[in-house]
């Protein structure tokens, strides 16, 4: 009797590649909680991946807990939720005062399409190769939304990797703007940014829905998403929709998604030389955007006469609000007086707008 219980505990049919995965588990817990890292992700990720390595539990087999929570990225549900939650806390004012950093939102995509040139060189399939690249944008839904349908099995290291460069976004970035930018460069002051009239701040997500879904159809569950959440927020009349979506709604999805993301921690689908591939590439893929960024305010600093200060190009990468605070705390180093937080807002918040588009046309290429 006492043996056929032993037989029946985890102690029993535990291996060493779930105990390390446990060890991952534990440290994503310790990142997001001591580290403060992306807490209200990497600490549901983190037990997932533990609860997910965990022997003869059951949780994602048919019928499983965590297969339940899988079902809303499996169908895609989860990701265009977040980005409901995301545009009814987004103020798109600095980006419409400043419609020119639309173009360092699109500059900062590059790694991805980049990226996606070298993970086919060195032999993933388009679609893992897409859903590698995509990690350049720094968006985590994104990520998950594209590797959900068109690489489910790399879902794991996938979304780790994007989620974990989001997190290390103030270390990443900073060595990047200094080494593609003067001292002179990084303190140009930029003129206060011009407040947006509420009629034009209603508009933008009708007009940016209508375009995108004429122009890249396969966008729309993430844009539209977006765009109906900042609608909520801007219209003035939905106050309990917007509220909703920006606190319950998000915080719910977040928990269901993200411990989903845990339970594809499995030590057999993350253990694998593939998978410390996707996360060089990765970090490749968001060095490249950040760079990309900067370089063409570069170009755009010096066409307008030094009224463009050029790192706001490096918070072209859609990790809302990090990447423009890291602009502002590399501009405050230099000069305590300049103020770039506003303006870095602009090409961030057109960084959200162009991971998804990009992701669309990816879909729509596979």
């Amino acid at each position: 009797m006492i043996g056929d219980f032993l037989a029946s505990t985890g102690f029993a049919a535990i291996e060493w590649q779930n105990l390390v995965m446990l060890g991952v588990g534990v440290v994503l817990l310790y990142l997001g909680i001591a580290r403060k890292y992306e807490p209200l992700l990497l600490i549901p990720i983190g037990f997932g991946a533990i609860l997910v390595n965990l022997p003869l539990t059951g949780l994602t087999a048919d019928g499983g807990l965590l297969r339940f929570f899988y079902f809303g990225i499996e169908t895609g549900i989860f990701p265009p939720l977040i980005f409901l939650g995301i545009g009814a806390m987004t103020d798109f004012g600095p980006l419409l005062a400043q419609p020119r950093t639309f173009l360092l939102g699109a500059a900062a995509q590059f790694g991805i399409f980049a990226t996606l040139i070298g993970a086919r060189a060195l032999g993933f399939s388009f679609a893992e190769s897409a859903s590698i690249a995509i990690i350049g944008g720094a968006d985590g839904p994104t990520a998950i939304y594209l590797t959900a349908k068109m690489a489910d099995h790399l879902l794991g290291p996938i979304a780790v990797a994007a989620y974990s460069y989001m997190a290390l976004v103030p270390v990443i970035q900073p060595p990047i703007i200094r080494a593609l930018t003067s001292r002179a460069e990084r303190m140009v002051v930029m003129r206060e940014v011009k407040p947006v009239s509420r009629r034009v701040k209603i508009a933008f997500p009708v007009i940016t829905t209508i375009v995108a879904g004429l122009v890249v159809p396969a966008s729309v569950p993430l844009v539209g998403m977006l765009m109906l959440g900042n609608l909520l927020r801007e219209s003035g009349v939905a106050n309990r929709l917007a509220q909703t979506a920006q606190n319950e709604l998000i915080n719910i999805v977040t928990i269901l998604l993200a411990t989903a993301i845990g339970s594809k921690m499995g030590a057999d689908e993350f253990l694998t030389v593939e998978t410390l591939m996707i996360i060089g590439l990765g970090l490749v893929a968001f060095a490249i955007g950040t760079a990309s960024g900067v370089l063409l305010g570069k170009v755009m600093c010096l066409l307008s006469g030094k009224q463009v200060n050029p790192m706001i190009g490096a918070a072209g990468v859609s990790a809302v609000p990090m990447a423009a605070r890291v602009v502002q705390k590399v501009g405050q180093e230099e000069d305590p007086r300049n103020f770039l937080l506003m303006h870095a807002m602009g090409p961030n918040v057109a960084g959200v707008i162009g991971s998804a588009v990009a992701a669309g046309i990816l879909l729509a290429l596979a």
